[in-house]
Parts: structure tokens; sequence; C-alpha cells
């Protein structure tokens, strides 16, 4: 960290996005790329993805000839969820019942596809740093641009790990791992950021972006749609003051990819996923500023990780930010 930096600098993000532009094709009343006319949304507004990843009659691949080449067809939907009708809105700026309100979507969209497809990857891609190509507040899902949601049929590489981890922890030691995880971390507050009742957000352990935190329930959960009521209302408040705090560090619009992990669904709704425990990833970039970015370069990619903070530092800068956004101090 105290290394001379003269690499890439980054742009900060631009404080001038309208609230309104009809070019932009996430907008209320705009027209996207195949020519559909979104609606006059005043809350959440999910549509198909214009540019799928996945598609639900994906053909299948010819066989292979040698046990080194296999492939296997990649099925599913992805959908686009828009936060907000504004653009000039990101989550830690809107109101706690406009986040509440994108909780509750994104457990509904789950429970949705979750009744077919074996894995729902719901994830939002926040700022040009992260590869987000429009400043509207939105969301994926195996299918989300901003916010995305992708349903697959299959169990992706970063599911299967963390099943199967999971499950052999419980096997080893009785109870859930993260479950048992976040009353330690509940404990310790060593790399505590921010907690409640029913959610803690801590510096994982073992993080290797800068600023990496991970949101966990207190209660043994599976899955968003099993929030209750209360849950849900404390997760919307915990996430504007994990978000505010990620911008109140440089004081800029924070970019990060967040996404949520949860126990398989589809055919796996019968099964025991006890060993499983709901929780949220966030990895921000930004390591030294708004404008100097963590790079995965080299001994990262071709050896390990290192680590530029520890997760006690990293924990410490974020827990003592104040919890009032840095464009509302004034106000």
């Amino acid at each position: 960290v105290r290394r001379p930096w003269h690499g890439q600098l980054e742009s900060p993000p631009s404080q001038d996005v309208p609230r309104w532009d009809a070019r932009n094709p996430l907008c209320p009343g705009a027209r996207r790329a195949g020519g559909q006319v979104n609606p006059p949304y005043e809350g959440t507004f999910v549509f198909p993805n214009d540019f799928p990843a996945l598609q639900p009659d994906a053909p299948e691949p010819d066989a292979s000839d040698h046990p080194l080449f296999r492939a296997a067809p990649a099925r599913g939907v992805c959908k686009v969820m828009c936060f907000h009708p504004r653009s000039d809105l990101t989550l830690p700026l809107m109101s706690l019942a406009e986040i509440r309100a994108v909780v509750d979507k994104w457990a509904e969209l789950e429970e949705e596809l979750g009744a077919t497809y074996p894995w729902v990857q719901i994830f939002e891609n926040k700022g040009a740093m992260m590869g987000c190509s429009n400043p509207h507040p939105h969301c994926q899902a195996t299918l989300l641009p901003s916010s995305q949601i992708w349903a697959s049929s299959f169990l992706p590489n970063e599911a299967r790990l963390e099943d199967r981890t999971q499950r052999e922890y419980r096997r080893q030691h009785g109870v859930p791992m993260l479950l048992e995880y976040a009353e330690q971390e509940a404990r310790r507050k060593e790399r505590l950021v921010v907690e409640d009742a029913h959610w803690l957000v801590v510096v994982p352990y073992w993080a290797t972006w800068p600023f990496q935190t991970l949101l966990l329930p207190r209660r043994h959960v599976c899955r968003l749609q099993e929030l209750r009521q209360d849950e849900r209302d404390s997760l919307a408040s915990v996430m504007q003051k994990l978000l505010i705090k990620y911008d109140n560090l440089f004081e800029v619009s924070f970019p990060y990819s967040m996404g949520w992990h949860g126990a398989p669904t589809g055919p796996h709704l019968e099964e025991d996923c006890g060993h499983w425990q709901l929780h949220a990833h966030y990895y921000p970039p930004l390591l030294r500023s708004a404008t100097v970015r963590k790079f995965m370069v080299g001994y990262e990619m071709l050896a390990q990780a290192q680590r530029d903070l520890t997760p006690e530092q990293a924990a410490e800068r974020l827990r003592s930010l104040p919890e009032v956004h840095y464009k509302q101090r004034d106000k």
C-alpha cells in the first residue's frame, strides 16, 4: 500500500447522472435495444435480459471423442431488475422502504425461478469499473445487469465449491459452517463492520479484495424467500448502512460486484440442504483511493491472492465511517 504508484488511474464516476434520460434503455418509458418500450414504472421493474447469456432451449453439443473435451448444454434464463425509476439513485441513497421492496423482489424472483432451475444467481455490478454498462440502478439474476438474475440448469463452480465445503463442515462438526462463523465473528468483533439483531457484516477472515465484506443472517436460513418480515426490514437497514460506509470511504459512488448465495433450488428443494447458510458477498475493487484499484494479476492469477490490508484493518476503517451519506451531510 505504501509503494509509490505510477500505474493506471481510474476516472471517478460522474456525479451528473440525470434522473431520466430517453436514451437510457432502463428508464421508464424508454425504448430498449429490441424495440420494447418500458412501462412508466414507479418501483422495481423486472424484464427479460435483451442480451441473455443463457437460453432455455440451448442445443445439445456434439458428442466428444475424448474425455478431455467434454461439453454439456447450459440452459437457463436471464432477467434484469431495475431498483428504482430514477437513474441518479443508487441503493445507499434510496429510502429503507425502497430497499425493502428490492429485497422482496429478490426473494420473489428466487422462489419463482427456483421452482424450476437448480441455481438462481442474483447479482449486482455497480460502477463502470465493475463492467456495469448502464448507470441506472439495477441488478441481474441469472439475470441481472446492475441487478441481474440468472437461473441455470446446473450448479456453477462457486456454488459447487460452497455446497461441498459447507456439507463437509456440518458432517465433521454437526453445525452449519457459516452459522457458526457468524457467531464467532459476532463474539470476537475484530472484523465486524455493521450488525443488528438479525444480520451482521464482516470483512471475512479469508478476504482477498481490500474491502471485501460478507453479509450473514444470525438465524439459520437457507434461502432468501425464507426470510421473515422483520428480517427483511433489518436487511434493508443493514445493506443501507454498509453501502453508505462504502461510499463514504473515498467519497465516491463505490463500485463493487455483489451476489447472493443460498441453498440450491429446483430438484434440490426436496433434499436436505441444512448445511447451507444464506449469505451475500461484496467484492469492491478500490484499494487506496477513488482512482487506485486493486489488480488481480501476476502472482494473484498464477499462484495465490495477496492481501494489501489485513481483514482487521479493513474492518476498522469501514466500521469507523459515519452512517450518514457524504452527499447528505449538509442536509
